[in-house]
């Protein structure tokens, strides 16, 4: 059944398997809040358990927002949790607000570690920052926010590497629509502990003001990318879009490019901010927060989407006749 809570709203989730169980890491603020369009600077990260991704028992309260000053002093949002061979590390988004009433905002990327999945230790500072050599920030002043965050990381044959929700920096003597320029942010680590900001690994234009919750994934033999974009960040080509909502786009593994121009509609915005998790029978499966447009926010984590692909060769929600592996 999907995770809720009685007292407190969930939405963005990420999942960290220890080979016995899921850890479901989440969003969370309180209802006693009663507009759910203020959770998000509210939010702090929770700690669920479940053998099945079916069948959760709350942990609580995981990571709190820091201390007026730090870079995490509003909220603490999406993030990833990855296991170094020794430690787990949870690399998380740290927001502060600019104005008590505007949706300004700025985000940059900090890390906490921890051994057994439940007591976390904040490492000290920001961890990663947008670069403005390539990326856009608040000073440009063509979005509302500087977007830096989300996010996820993995290993590849040379080292670690980390996708993030970013947006193009605009270029001059480039005639480039300001909404339109979502893209894939990168970074790289040898380490874990020291992190370079790279050049974006999508190009904008791609019809994306944004390109939240990145996962990089394989299916059916091929290569993607899975976000998320609601309709009202759609841009370019992609205006008219009746919906937004969960999208996969092909990615190169060989050399990490996302061709977010190819994107495809996944789910629509009734699932958001899904990701992508493997199940014990080696199933792949899609788990995000249901996002009710008509009956309100419902502020919970859905059961896992079996995912298949379909006669065209691309992901799909599991429907009859569609293969499965």
């Amino acid at each position: 059944m999907p995770f809720e809570l009685t007292d407190r709203w969930v939405w963005d989730s990420w999942i960290a398997d220890d080979g016995d169980n899921y850890h479901l890491f989440y969003l969370n603020a309180p209802r006693s809040l009663q507009n759910p369009d203020l959770r998000h600077r509210n939010a702090t990260i929770g700690h669920a358990v479940s053998v099945d991704l079916r069948n959760w028992t709350d942990l609580g309260a995981t990571l709190e927002r820091g201390q007026p000053g730090d870079f995490d002093e509003t909220a603490t949002w999406t993030g990833c949790v990855v296991h170094d061979g020794q430690r787990w590390r949870l690399y998380y988004t740290g927001s502060v607000f600019l104005d008590p009433k505007a949706h300004t905002n700025i985000e940059t990327i900090g890390e906490a570690v921890s051994d057994d999945l439940q007591a976390w230790q904040k490492s000290a500072g920001p961890l990663l920052k947008a670069d403005k050599k390539w990326y856009e920030t608040l000073q440009d002043g063509t979005w509302p926010e500087e977007a830096w965050r989300d996010p996820w990381v993995y290993k590849e044959a040379d080292g670690w590497h980390m996708l993030i929700t970013a947006r193009s920096r605009p270029l001059q003597g480039i005639n480039q629509d300001v909404r339109d320029s979502g893209v894939v942010g990168h970074a790289v680590s040898t380490d874990l502990l020291s992190w370079e900001a790279r050049e974006p690994l999508s190009a904008p234009g791609s019809g994306f003001g944004h390109l939240e919750v990145l996962q990089p994934f394989s299916l059916g033999g091929r290569d993607y990318v899975l976000f998320s974009c609601d309709r009202l960040s759609l841009a370019g080509r992609r205006s008219d879009a009746r919906t937004g909502g969960v999208w996969v786009a092909p990615r190169d593994s060989s050399t990490g490019w996302c061709s977010i121009e190819q994107a495809r509609l996944l789910v629509d915005e009734s699932i958001y901010a899904a990701r992508v998790v493997q199940e014990r029978d080696g199933g792949m499966a899609l788990i995000g927060f249901e996002n009710d447009t008509e009956r309100g926010f419902q502020g919970r984590v859905s059961d896992p989407l079996p995912l298949a692909i379909d006669n065209e060769g691309w992901p799909c929600v599991n429907a009859q006749g569609a293969l499965t592996h």
